[in-house]
């Protein structure tokens, strides 16, 4: 096996022995002897005799001194991992930089095989897929999806007795596909549960896991300091609560209540349903109507009063309103138009780029235990913490939303304090923008009409299955979908010269749950980004065509669902894997809509290029730089110098009292209606 791949049988089936065979047997990993854990050594050689003989690929690991890494075994091997916990994060920050500071592969290897069997899984995962994506030698690999390690993460735990029954009896030929339910986790009496397609969507809870994975909180700098990363963690999880909010509106529920006070009570309940392999202990669940209360859990270094938190977010706003973050010792840093929602981000997070951690406080981190713990707040009942307290699967908990509505309107605080763009930041010369539209790909479709339905897809599950049968093992869920469509532009450059633009797609919705028109100040800040690219523009007029699946938000279904088999991963390793599976997943690009249509105006704007270059060229269609929106691109600047999420994220000036005010003043804009239709069949994928 080539140099760098036998990394990645040091990723598959993560509880299973480092010794024991992988990939159906063909592939086995030559440890030293004294790597073994104490459980394996003392009969090591009947070990490695019993499990050798038949594989065709043998993998030899150099014998080296073994690292020191009792710091990481303070995290339980078969307990929870969580990057909420600072200490679990100082953990995974120092165990990154063991891994990057390895001089060779070679070297590596050895040292994350030995460490492998006696860390948490997670934890090892985690900090390995980091150093991977993030050192010169290994940064193209193809790391397996987290789905493929650590389904219990994802999936209804009832399927995996059927799954073990099927891999276990029928050959692998003869195997049936075994189906996940949609909606699983309630009835229809908790209103919540009309969100739960996309709370519980398999490709979003990887996004949410992938984007951290790209943008760690701590270890070495060159890893964590990347261009603009509190800025980008702002307009993430902005998007995410606009998407959101949207898809309530399309389900005829009000938005998200924000966490304003957390004295009381929590309405939402909670109950995941879903297992942890590692100790095959459940999730805890949170009964309606939870108080919340200090977090005590002194085994796990958590320890904070609701006080404490309250007293982080009024330092937080109070730096907000002056203008100004106080760093140690007290010098005073501005938060200037440019950079200030950066150091937000980063204070909020709160990550080691944080000016004053010390001060700040571990805000959102805390907002996650303090409910991620709320039925267990001193481990009285030795429970562990709720689903909010990870990030594969925080987003499935109705209150995820509403912690992160509270730091959104933080951020939302700050952008307040600007002032509106003038018209020079808004308007480009001599560029107008005649029509926008948007049309199915399919003969005779209507114009502006988006469809959206129910569609059922396949996944193999078999790597994340330890000790379960080889071979492959299906499972099938059922997800939202919309047909592919085209956006259609006509644009006029009356400058008699070549012009370059950012084209900038946006989709909102007219009303809320209840019917009433929306204000210009909400509708701004429910603006779904749907895509962003550089036209050129010739004098006169132009026509310009984009797909959906262009979208440089999303990533295509193959990515978030792709299988890595270790015997079919010799083919050159073209693509950079780091960002490929950082992206909001295509599927769930526009929202869900109504069965009678529901009316959402459609925005596109084309700003100057000059403007918004950083100076440096890239292709969107090479190296996964196709999600740059969420995640940036690699190695290298954020390919937009103006603030995430412009037009939307300053206010507007009042004068300016709906959308069809702002383009009357800005030709370089345009709108139109558009409904987004949703019909209540499945599909199954072909």
């Amino acid at each position: 096996m080539s140099g760098n791949r036998k990394l990645l049988a040091l990723l598959q089936r993560p509880l299973e022995p480092t010794f024991y065979p992988k990939d159906d047997g063909k592939t086995v990993v030559d440890l030293p002897e004294s790597f073994l854990t104490e459980r394996y050594r003392p009969i090591g050689t009947s070990i490695q005799n019993r499990f050798g003989n038949d594989a065709d690929t043998r993998i030899p690991v150099r014998n080296v001194t073994p690292p020191s890494i009792s710091f990481a075994e303070a995290v339980p091997r078969r307990g929870g991992f969580s990057l909420f916990n600072q200490n679990h994060r100082k953990i995974a920050g120092d165990l990154i930089n063991l891994y990057m500071s390895q001089p060779d592969v070679e070297t590596l290897m050895s040292v994350a095989a030995y460490s492998r069997d006696r860390l948490n899984p997670i934890l090892f995962q985690y900090a390995l897929s980091v150093a991977i994506q993030h050192r010169p030698d290994t940064k193209d690999l193809n790391i397996p999806s987290f789905l493929e390690l650590f389904p219990d993460s994802f999936v209804d735990p009832s399927v995996f007795p059927k799954l073990r029954e099927e891999g276990s009896v029928v050959q692998s030929e003869n195997r049936m596909t075994i189906d996940i339910p949609l909606n699983y986790t309630a009835s229809d009496r908790e209103d919540e549960q009309r969100l739960a397609y996309f709370r519980e969507d398999i490709g979003v809870n990887l996004h949410h896991w992938h984007w951290h994975l790209v943008y760690p909180g701590d270890g070495p700098d060159r890893v964590v300091n990347k261009d603009r990363r509190g800025e980008l963690f702002y307009y993430m999880h902005q998007q995410l609560i606009a998407r959101y909010n949207v898809e309530r509106f399309s389900n005829r529920l009000a938005r998200v209540r924000p966490l304003t006070n957390l004295r009381e009570p929590l309405p939402e309940g909670y109950f995941p349903k879903i297992i942890r392999s590692l100790n095959n202990r459940a999730f805890p669940p949170r009964p309606q109507n939870t108080v919340l209360r200090d977090i005590n859990r002194v085994d796990d270094q958590v320890i904070f009063t609701i006080s404490d938190l309250e007293r982080t977010e009024a330092r937080i706003a109070e730096g907000i309103d002056g203008g100004y973050v106080v760093a140690p010792g007290g010098n005073r840093m501005p938060l200037d138009e440019r950079t200030g929602i950066d150091v937000l981000g980063n204070i909020m997070e709160p990550s080691a780029l944080s000016v004053n951690r010390q001060f700040y406080g571990n805000y959102h981190g805390n907002l996650h235990n303090i409910i991620a713990y709320s039925h267990d707040p001193d481990n009285r009942f030795l429970e562990g913490y709720g689903v909010v307290g990870e990030f594969q699967t925080a987003m499935r908990d109705p209150t995820f939303y509403r912690l992160h509505a509270q730091v959104d309107n933080m951020f939302h605080r700050y952008k307040r304090t600007l002032q509106p763009y003038n018209a020079n930041q808004l308007g480009y010369n001599g560029i107008q923008i005649q029509s926008i539209g948007v049309q199915l790909n399919r003969a005779n479709a209507p114009a502006n009409v988006l469809l959206t339905y129910w569609q059922r897809s396949q996944v193999d599950l078999a790597t994340g299955l330890d000790f379960g049968p080889q071979g492959n093992v299906f499972a099938s869920f059922t997800h939202l979908q919309h047909a592919p469509f085209t956006f259609r532009l006509t644009v006029n450059n009356t400058s008699g010269a070549t012009r370059r633009g950012t084209c900038r797609i946006f989709i909102g919705p007219k009303v809320d749950e209840r019917n009433i028109p929306l204000t210009m100040d909400e509708q701004r800040l429910l603006m779904i980004e749907l895509d962003k690219f550089t036209v050129n523009l010739n004098p006169g007029s132009n026509n310009i065509v984009r797909r959906s699946e262009q979208s440089s938000v999303t990533i295509p279904y193959e990515r978030t669902f792709r299988q890595v088999a270790l015997s079919n991963i010799n083919e050159p390793s073209t693509e950079m894997f780091r960002f490929c599976n950082c992206g909001w997943p295509h599927h769930l690009l526009i929202p869900k809509g109504a069965p009678e249509g529901m009316q959402f105006d459609l925005y596109a704007m084309i700003s100057n290029y000059a403007d918004d270059t950083v100076n440096q060229e890239f292709d969107e269609n090479v190296n996964c730089n196709d999600s740059h929106s969420f995640c940036g691109l690699r190695d290298q600047l954020y390919p937009d110098r103006r603030p995430m999420g412009y037009p939307f994220d300053r206010p507007i000036p009042a004068t300016v009292r709906n959308l069809g005010d702002f383009i009357r003043t800005n030709t370089n804009m345009a709108t139109s209606n558009v409904q987004i239709r949703f019909t209540n069949t499945v599909i199954a994928r072909t």
